[in-house]
């Protein structure tokens, strides 16, 4: 054999060797990662099945003591349908079903008449075990057939968080709508068995992964780990409920985040739903999360973000003193304080110990609109947070840029101007934290199948206020 020859033999070996590794890879992606999904799609053979089975990655709650509980997982058993046409004896039939489910006896009787129907849904998500005894029983025309979904163990614990999925009309896929499970889709989205996104196309993305080619979103699956805290967010939403049954709002919501980091330890807003049963929902609406989807005029919690811009301006100082008039005319407007009462010469901290609207007005008109402007500028007020979660809405600020004197001195106790709660929060940290703006997120750890992490740390800019500022506002 010259040399030539032995060449080509050990790039042959070499070749073979290579597509041997290539092929335990997507082979252990298949009979491992998905293992889930193509064990029912198996057992489901022979079976009619309601829907695409389906495998998707885990959101996690993650708690202080370092616990991570399932806040969306993916949850197997069985479906129990029945075949009218083949159903013997009606009556017997439900009498012995119901010695292991609950049926509606009317509901049950009426399917059963539609001679001419194949087939009538009963019952989801049986456990195994009751799956397994009603599919012994053998009755005729009652079947059984595996089915994977969607499960909040949680309930509506930070549903706007987490989010819901919806089946996508094109490919039949399990996908996010809402909330987290949208804004992840990419990393927690795995292609539905029988869908165009079919076992061969995983083998090949695994094999082109595997090469050290460019993947897709489908190629590097994974897990999430969110910021939330459950017994933090148990807390908040109790004080919510408590809250609206106190005023009756339309809306009301919380936010707990820590202003160092950005991460959101708790979020949610009445009214909310419980995600493992939303076919009664009528209102899509109820869906969107209006903490970050909507903006508001917020009032006097501008107050003290307009105190820091005029010491950290020099406009003021922290012992100035102003005359409170108790109203003022603007552009041929008048606004007062809440009770219209002038308090004469007081010390610049009445402002914000009464909450007085003229004041803060008359810090607004100190600094000017440029200046002004650029500071609620420079806390975020007029850009999104790019949090991570869909849709967020844009602030209405443009009464900055018109600048006239009427339109900054209501923006400087939080009118004129709306900006989501979220917003609001982030604006709000630069105090908290020694003037630094933040970005919020809900998610702090990406655990990848591959069995890389990545980690998400604290995204901040600044400082845009004085370390002297910050403490003397505090």
């Amino acid at each position: 054999m010259n040399s030539k020859q032995r060449l080509r033999t050990r790039f042959a070996g070499l070749a073979v060797l290579l597509v041997g590794l290539v092929l335990s890879i997507a082979l252990y992606r298949l009979s491992v990662l998905d293992h889930t999904a193509l064990a029912a799609r198996a057992a489901a053979q022979y079976d009619k099945p309601a829907a695409a089975l389906f495998d998707r990655g885990t959101i996690f709650f993650d708690s202080k003591d370092g616990t991570e509980t399932a806040a969306a997982s993916v949850e197997s058993g069985y479906l129990l349908y029945m075949n009218p046409k083949q159903i013997v004896d009606p009556s017997g039939e439900y009498e012995v079903l119901t010695q292991y489910v609950s049926l509606d006896r009317t509901d049950f009787m009426a399917k059963a008449a539609k001679a001419h129907d194949p087939y009538e849904e009963l019952m989801h998500h049986l456990d195994s075990a009751t799956g397994k005894s009603i599919a012994a029983l053998k009755l005729p025309g009652i079947f059984v057939t595996p089915e994977i979904w969607r499960a909040y163990p949680g309930g509506s614990l930070a549903a706007h968080e987490i989010g819901i999925l919806g089946q996508d009309a094109a490919s039949a896929d399990m996908v996010g709508r809402y909330g987290l499970e949208r804004s992840y889709d990419g990393i927690l989205y795995r292609p539905s068995l029988g869908s165009s996104s079919n076992i061969f196309a995983q083998i090949f993305a695994g094999l082109g992964t595997a090469l050290g080619g460019n993947s897709d979103s489908t190629s590097r699956p994974g897990d999430i780990v969110t910021t939330i805290e459950p017994t933090v967010q148990t807390y908040l939403e109790k004080m919510i409920l408590q809250t609206e049954d106190t005023w009756h709002g339309d809306v009301v919501g919380g936010i707990i985040m820590d202003p160092n980091t950005g991460e959101i330890v708790a979020m949610s807003s009445w009214p909310s739903f419980d995600p493992n049963d939303t076919a009664n929902i009528k209102n899509i609406s109820l869906f969107s999360n209006p903490l970050v989807e909507n903006v508001y005029e917020m009032g006097s919690i501008m107050k003290p973000l307009t105190m820091s811009a005029a010491l950290d301006s020099g406009v003021v100082q922290p012992d100035s003193t102003y005359d409170d008039t108790g109203c003022l005319v603007l552009n041929g407007r008048r606004i007062c304080n809440y009770d219209g009462r002038a308090r004469g010469v007081i010390p610049m901290q009445q402002i914000l110990s009464q909450s007085l609207n003229v004041g803060a007005s008359t810090l607004a008109l100190k600094m000017g609109a440029a200046t002004f402007a650029h500071y609620f500028e420079s806390f975020g007020l007029s850009s999104r947070t790019d949090i991570d979660l869909p849709n967020e809405a844009l602030p209405i600020t443009h009464n900055l840029q018109v600048g006239s004197d009427i339109d900054i001195a209501t923006a400087s106790y939080g009118q004129g101007i709306a900006v989501s709660p979220i917003g609001m929060v982030r604006a709000l940290s630069v105090i908290a934290n020694g003037g630094y703006l933040v970005r919020p997120h809900l998610v702090k750890e990406i655990d990848y199948v591959d069995g890389t992490v990545d980690k998400i740390g604290p995204d901040r800019v600044g400082p845009v206020l004085k370390p002297q500022t910050v403490e003397e506002v505090k």
